[in-house]
């Protein structure tokens, strides 16, 4: 049967919902996403999407990719110390064997880290949910056992999904989801059992789509997210907003680049009103205080008594 929608969020119109304020009355919640990944350069094939554009052994793009974890993410690093951004790390959770020196950074640094899956070359599509609730599990207790944290975020890995992704998330335990890409505001997401929310994350000023896909100069994405934050800003004057910046190590980290992440991290910090956080505080503050308030709004609206 064709689906008009995924099914897994209701519409919810931006300019009427209940009023959001982050802690100390900040009027925006800004977090930093490191994409720490891991590229095979010969991964199990999978029928629905090739790993590489080029044929295998694609070392090309398999040593740009290791770049960042090499220069690029050193690099980072001290930039993001230098405005005293933590990370909230969308992790291939196998980087915790290849470079445990990274994850013994991200942890001394208070980061959080999160899943992006185990490998970003091994793809959901095709999983039964079986396989898939047994990735979920791998990678949480992976998480735990470098770092002593809990999982509480999911990124699918190269952003693939199955019909059963959601609903096993939430019956897993995973707290918020980053898939849905749909809104500036934290939302409930629709799951039979359990509680989900979806957290924004930008694909529209993240490094990957405007430095690796489009062609924009780093002075152009300096603009590009000067000028997200500066709308943002604005609004969450009114309610709260939510600003993602997800970056990558071997794109932001270059050398002609990390300058420009700098810029961008001094404008967002230099502004009152702006809780510089992590996507699991955010998930946290936004259960504690709204989760209920949202969740009720909602049905109201769903239910036409609006």
């Amino acid at each position: 049967m064709a689906k008009t929608d995924p099914g897994l969020y209701d519409y919810f119109p931006y300019l009427d919902r209940p009023k959001i304020v982050w802690p100390g009355g900040a009027r925006l919640a800004f977090w930093c996403a490191p994409n720490i990944e891991f590229y095979e350069l010969t991964p199990p094939p999978n029928p629905e999407r090739a790993a590489w554009p080029r044929p295998v052994p694609d070392v090309l793009n398999y040593a740009w990719r290791d770049y960042g974890n090499r220069a690029g993410v050193w690099r980072m690093m001290e930039t993001m110390d230098r405005h005293g951004v933590r990370g909230s790390v969308s992790l291939n959770v196998a980087l915790c064997d290849h470079f445990p020196d990274i994850i013994a950074a991200c942890v001394e640094r208070q980061w959080e880290l999160f899943s992006h899956g185990i490998y970003n070359t091994r793809y959901t599509y095709g999983m039964d949910e079986d396989q898939e609730r047994a990735m979920i599990r791998d990678v949480k207790a992976t998480i735990k056992k470098h770092s002593g944290q809990d999982l509480a975020g999911w990124l699918a890995p190269a952003l693939t999904n199955t019909d059963n992704t959601i609903r096993l998330l939430a019956e897993e335990g995973v707290r918020y989801t980053l898939d849905l890409f749909h809104d500036d505001q934290p939302l409930p997401v629709r799951v039979p059992r359990g509680r989900l929310i979806s957290l924004p994350y930008s694909l529209e000023i993240n490094d990957f789509t405007v430095l690796h896909q489009g062609t924009a100069t780093p002075r152009q994405y300096v603009e590009m997210v000067r000028a997200q934050f500066d709308r943002l800003y604005a609004e969450g004057a009114r309610s709260g907003t939510v600003l993602c910046l997800p970056l990558h190590p071997f794109l932001i980290g270059q050398p002609h680049r990390i300058d420009a992440l700098g810029e961008m991290l001094a404008h967002i910090t230099g502004h009152a009103g702006v809780w510089v956080t992590t996507a699991r505080e955010i998930a946290d503050h936004f259960y504690a205080h709204y989760y209920d308030e949202f969740a009720a709004a909602i049905a109201v609206w769903r239910g036409g008594a609006r």
